[in-house]
């Protein structure tokens, strides 16, 4: 049995599960135990009680991607499913105790290229709210780096994240992270922190020490975003008064193993490596601009393999920066322009990695259901400039159709 026909037989016994589930509660007296129901938010179950509650998601995304050279021939093609993701979350016992669990199941999803072992678990989160205002986090998830990353998949316009977020994002790690809002009112101030193991996701013991170190810091001058607008892209829900929001982000990553710390391949040496970002969002009547810029840093990056010099592994130090622009008609149909550059530092003159690259693309969304339901078609360019060839410039063009569906 492959993993396709084992989701879909859980899905199956999932559904069955649930439609009994139902029925057995409609059909209860005033002292059932408990309590489910369906809603914007999910599929939700929950004690008498309401102590303890259980939201379950799911997500599919679909793309067919057809790459062409400077003549437009096809020279390749990537149909898929990108993401087929399953989320839990909700409180337990006490509704100060919450938790994030998210497991993905399509191959692009699981870093099998770097980590050739079926990588499942996403995130496994437990939460402390202490206020609405201050919470406390231990476990794996996504580290406070860049808001593109941060924000999910399925809050993109564009079918995927930036080439800049592709090179130079801290993903996710395991360790302990908060978050604080100091401010709060017509000017809001958000803090948040994280000390993880630097290593990436579901990694095994590692020799040595080193942790990862991030900060990121929030201004909202103009006050809250609708329905947390500054945590998903495009102004569906058309602020009516200008809304912004910028971040900084400093991540310093001690004796990392992999090329892009928490991502990558693994270097034949550990290194210390720093990342600093800094982006902005700002939604007006249906407009949204986003952008960011990112740099990462590092003394001597390359390593070298001790039984053969001629193999490098090196950390990937350069910078990048993107914008978006982006307008949503009241008819939910969508146009998002991109534009995006990594330049990578003269530190790696001589290695692979020593290139610029560029993006633009032109995108058309219709959404059926908000971020839930929609579909998108991007058309695209790729450029980049081979620093180690004489500045010798590739370009390719291409096409991409993409679908989500989810709750």
């Amino acid at each position: 049995m492959n993993i396709a026909q084992l989701i879909l037989r859980m899905l199956i016994a999932a559904t069955v599960s649930v439609m009994t589930a139902s029925t057995a509660f409609s059909q209860a007296s005033t002292q059932s135990t408990g309590s489910f129901d369906f809603n914007a938010d999910g599929v939700i179950f929950q004690t008498a009680d309401s102590a303890s509650k259980v939201i379950m998601r799911f997500r599919n995304q679909n793309w067919a991607t057809f790459t062409m050279n400077d003549e437009f021939d096809v020279t390749s093609s990537d149909l898929q499913p990108r993401r087929l993701r399953l989320r839990f979350g909700g409180t337990l016992v006490d509704p100060r105790l919450s938790f994030n669990i998210q497991l993905s199941f399509t191959r692009g999803d699981q870093d099998w290229t770097d980590t050739q072992f079926p990588n499942i678990v996403r995130d496994a989160m437990v939460f402390w709210n202490f206020t609405p205002n201050l919470q406390l986090g231990f476990g794996q998830t996504k580290l406070p780096g860049n808001r593109q990353r941060v924000i999910s998949s399925a809050d993109l316009q564009v079918p995927d994240r930036s080439i800049v977020n592709g090179a130079f994002n801290i993903d996710r790690d395991f360790g302990l992270q908060g978050f604080w809002r100091p401010i709060n009112g017509s000017v809001i101030v958000n803090l948040r922190g994280s000390v993880s193991s630097g290593d990436g996701r579901n990694q095994p013991a590692i020799s040595g020490d080193g942790l990862a170190y991030t900060g990121r810091a929030e201004l909202l001058p103009f006050g809250a975003f609708k329905g947390g607008g500054d945590y998903f892209e495009g102004d569906l829900l058309r602020e009516a008064t200008p809304k912004l929001s910028i971040g900084v982000t400093a991540h310093r990553n001690a004796n990392q193993t992999r090329t892009r710390g928490t991502l990558g391949t693994p270097l034949f040496a550990q290194r210390t490596a720093s990342v600093l970002y800094a982006d902005a969002i700002l939604k007006y009547r249906g407009f949204s601009l986003y952008t960011e810029f990112a740099n990462r840093s590092a003394d001597d990056p390359i390593t070298v393999n001790p039984k053969d010099s001629t193999q490098k592994a090196a950390i990937l130090v350069g910078h990048g920066y993107m914008a978006q622009l982006s307008y949503c008609f009241p008819s939910m149909v969508e146009v998002t322009a991109r534009y995006a550059v990594t330049d990578a530092d003269e530190a790696l003159a001589g290695l692979r990695d020593y290139v610029k690259n560029e993006n633009a693309s032109l995108t058309c969304t219709y959404y059926a259901n908000r971020h839930r339901i929609k579909g998108n078609v991007e058309l695209g360019m790729n450029r980049q400039t081979a620093y180690n060839s004489g500045n010798a410039v590739t370009t390719t063009y291409y096409v991409r159709f993409n679908t989500e569906l989810g709750i």
